[in-house]
This record gives structure tokens, sequence and C-alpha cells, in this order.
């Protein structure tokens, strides 16, 4: 009698939820949340700008000793880069898997786009690149330093982004960017509500009016700080 050394092991639950559409869709919509939820406190935070150095820096040294005595110094502001930084590549990584399936399961290209796909639909996908590309820019901008306009100093984030929206570059890319940033939510905060079962046909008009108001918060509420540079308003 043969023997084998062959043994057949069953796919893991998470490797099973994370091969299934639906799995890929909740981690979509679950990580989408949690960077809507950062981008509602960074606006809020952005905010303190318009109070001046003293308060927009003492934000920034904040968020190096948050958590502290307890936690060392900036593990707290690690901790949320890392958390950031996962569900991003999840989100981007869901998203494209999940594109990829979609192209398979329909190779042949449609003749005509659906008459109620909106704006924000079909251009998720170039959205997404444009942010993506956007905070690799931020973060070389205003958190190393390596691309900055002026004078990097550190422990100085007001100064620094004064000098950023300086530029009439730093201006575009920004703007852009909160452009795409807030159609992206428009129809990801919707489609998140549809993954995780929040979503039906009595919620679906709410859920749509609160997607379009957040956008528009987050949007203004983010491109407000170039315009007040550029207005003379914060300087």
């Amino acid at each position: 009698m043969a023997l084998t050394t062959r043994t057949d092991r069953r796919p893991s639950m998470a490797s099973t939820f994370w091969q299934s559409t639906v799995g890929k869709k909740i981690v979509m919509g679950v990580t989408g949340l949690i960077m809507i939820g950062y981008l509602v406190v960074h606006m809020v935070a952005n905010a303190k700008i318009f109070f001046g150095p003293e308060e927009f820096n003492a934000y920034g040294h904040w968020l190096r000793v948050m958590g502290a005595p307890v936690l060392h110094h900036e593990w707290g502001l690690w901790g949320a880069r890392v958390i950031l930084l996962t569900s991003v590549i999840l989100h981007g990584v869901s998203a494209y898997q999940l594109s990829r399936r979609d192209i398979k399961a329909r190779p042949e290209k449609y003749v005509h786009s659906k008459p109620r796909m909106s704006y924000a639909t079909r251009t998720m996908r170039w959205g997404g690149v444009i942010l993506g590309l956007f905070i690799v820019w931020h973060v070389l901008d205003l958190t190393t330093g390596t691309v900055h306009s002026g004078g990097f100093q550190e422990g100085h984030p007001y100064q620094n982004v004064v000098d950023t929206f300086s530029t009439w570059y730093g201006n575009v890319i920004y703007i852009v960017a909160m452009l795409a940033m807030g159609m992206h939510v428009r129809h990801g905060f919707w489609s998140a509500a549809q993954s995780l079962g929040a979503g039906n046909r009595s919620r679906d008009r709410a859920f749509k009016a609160l997607a379009n108001g957040l956008a528009i918060v987050l949007t203004v509420g983010f491109i407000s700080v170039p315009v007040g540079v550029m207005t003379g308003v914060v300087s």
C-alpha cells in the first residue's frame, strides 16, 4: 500500500472570508468607515489653524505625546498611523481584486454606460489612485519635509502648512485631491452601508443624503485651509 505525505488542509475561516466577494466588500466597508472617521477628526483638527500658530502647534505637539504618561513619546501617534496605513492597504487591495473579478466576469466592455450610474461611481477607481498618490505627497511634504517647498521646521506645523499653501502647485494638488476625496466619500459611505447590511430601501434615501452631506462638509472643511492661506486669513 502506497504511503502519502500529503495532507488535505481546509482553508481557515479568515482565508475563506478574505477570498469571498462578500468578505472583500465587508473589508472595504469597514476600512472605509475607519478612514472616514479619521478624515472627520483630521478636518476638525485642521480648523485649529484659524485660531493662530500657538494653538495649531500645540495640537501638533499633543499628537506626539497623546497617551502619556502611559504611552512613550509618539507611541500613540504611531499606533494611529499603523491602523490607518493598514486600513488604506486593505481597502486598496480589496478594491483592486474586486475590480479584477468584475472584469473577468464581464470581459467585454459595455457599449453604453448604465444610465443611473453617477459621476462619482464612474470615477471611484481613478479617485482612489489620485488619493493614493496624494497621501504619499502629503506625507513627504508635511510629515518628513522631503518635498516641502520652504524650510521645513520640525515641531512647527503652522508655518509648514502656510509654506505649502503659499505655492500654486501646493494648492492645486491639495484642492484636486480633496475634490476627489469628497466624491470618493460620497459613493463609498453609501456603498459601505450596503456592504455592512445597514442599508435597505426604506433607509436608502437617508443614507444617500447623509453621504452627500458628509462629502460636502469634508470637502469644504479641508479646502478652507488653503483658501485661508491664499486669502491671507491664515498667514
